[in-house]
């Protein structure tokens, strides 16, 4: 579980060309892979995670200690820790992606031609994912997983922060791969925190890579967006609304929108900006922020809201074009849900959206005329998440609009191919 930090920058790309070569034999071996061996494989990975709970336990010690050490702030402290309740969640999401079916093969569409050509188009893995992120740990088994599932190889570049953590855990779907007979270069772990690392995998690593897939900061997934020579799927930024539409019920507006705040706040789903309609403001307004004050959240507001709550802070321009990843909301009043659309499409960073109304007219309205990734009505935007979609787990949450769009699970993670069946026929 030790990082090899490579003397010389010519050892980094040969590093990097020699995984990539192994990356592609091994995705030659899933695509064809038996649904019974990946099952066996994730299952076994899980059982590895129970086993080595200690191990990876005392990693994640060392990269905390060195977090803290460079003064890294509480949120992100809190997105590198792992605890027995979180490696219950990773081995529990190592199951659920085990039990998920098997998407390789699978028929999406079959039909018969006038001439009688039988034609299916049916699901193939990508080939070779590269996964990079940052400080969450869990992101190793959640990409390793699922990529497993949907047959293809990937190479994982973790942050520097969270390397001896993903280590641990990366040695354990190593143990789970060789357990049941496939690969051990299906799942791979860049072994060394230089940089360069990074700028091979976004040139394709000589045409192996397939997909790039960053999963971290704005600093990162920019730098991706910017130098990839290869497709990726990915986000920019977090800068999530929930509107409270006149109609909505107080009592759920308090409990939704603490939730979609602080829940966790430093994840992508976490509400960044609050959108109060202005004929609700006597009844619903202080409430709300009374809560999310209670819960050590800082309010940010217009002039409305600074009037009526002496605790908040004058909002500027720039909190509205702002993902805190803190305990920070920015609220505004609206008057009415034309204008709370109006300043969505204008701010938002098009990944997560949520309206608490009862007027289904309303919640229409904003469902047809949002176009972000993931819309949410009388919900938490904290469940934007691929395994509260059922995924089992995502291996990241995509804004664009070509192939993967909102949380990337293992039908995500495939393409397809058309087999066409003919009886000799020729084309005239």
């Amino acid at each position: 579980m030790s990082v090899h930090n490579l003397a010389e920058k010519h050892d980094v790309k040969a590093l990097m060309a020699d995984m990539g070569k192994r990356a592609r034999r091994a995705a030659a071996v899933l695509a064809t892979a038996s649904a019974e061996r990946k099952y066996a494989a994730l299952i076994g990975a899980a059982r590895a995670i129970d086993k080595h709970r200690p191990e990876i336990l005392a990693e994640n010690q060392r990269d905390m200690e060195a977090g803290r050490q460079r003064g890294m702030t509480k949120a992100f402290l809190d997105r590198l820790l792992l605890t027995e309740a979180r490696l219950d969640g990773i081995v529990d999401g190592l199951r659920t992606i085990a039990d998920l079916p098997d998407p390789v093969g699978t028929v999406i569409a079959e039909w018969d031609r006038p001439n009688g050509l039988h034609i299916q188009r049916v699901r193939t893995p990508l080939g070779v994912i590269g996964v990079i992120f940052e400080s969450r740990p869990n992101v190793t088994a959640d990409a390793g997983a699922l990529t497993l599932k949907s047959g293809n190889a990937v190479i994982l570049r973790g942050g520097s922060d969270s390397v001896h953590s993903a280590m641990a855990i990366h040695a354990c779907l190593v143990e789970g791969l060789t357990s049941a007979g496939l690969p051990a270069d299906a799942i791979q772990y860049v072994p060394t925190t230089d940089r360069e690392a990074v700028g091979e995998m976004l040139k394709g690593l000589g045409g192996n890579i397939d997909v790039i897939v960053p999963r971290g900061g704005k600093t990162l997934v920019a730098r991706v967006q910017e130098e990839a020579r290869v497709p990726i799927f990915a986000h920019l930024e977090g800068l999530v609304h929930t509107f409270i539409d006149k109609s909505a019920d107080l009592d759920m507006a308090v409990s939704v929108v603490v939730n979609a705040k602080m829940r966790r706040t430093g994840i992508c789903g976490a509400t960044e900006t609050l959108l109060v309609h202005q004929d609700i403001v006597e009844s619903h307004l202080k409430p709300v922020i009374d809560a999310l004050i209670a819960k050590g959240c800082e309010i940010r507001g217009d002039e409305t809201v600074t009037r009526l709550v002496p605790a908040a802070i004058a909002a500027t321009e720039e909190d509205w074009r702002t993902e805190y990843e803190d305990a920070i909301i920015s609220v505004k009043v609206v008057p009415d849900i034309d204008d709370a659309i109006a300043h969505i499409n204008t701010y938002s960073s098009h990944h997560t959206e949520a309206i608490i109304s009862e007027d289904p007219v309303s919640v229409q309205k904003f469902f047809s005329r949002i176009d972000s990734a993931i819309l949410l009505h009388n919900a938490s935007t904290q469940f934007a998440d691929g395994g509260e979609f059922g995924f089992g787990g995502e291996i990241g949450i995509a804004t664009g609009k070509m192939h993967a769009r909102g949380p990337v699970g293992v039908e995500q993670l495939t393409s397809f191919k058309y087999l066409v069946q003919g009886t000799g026929q020729t084309r005239p």
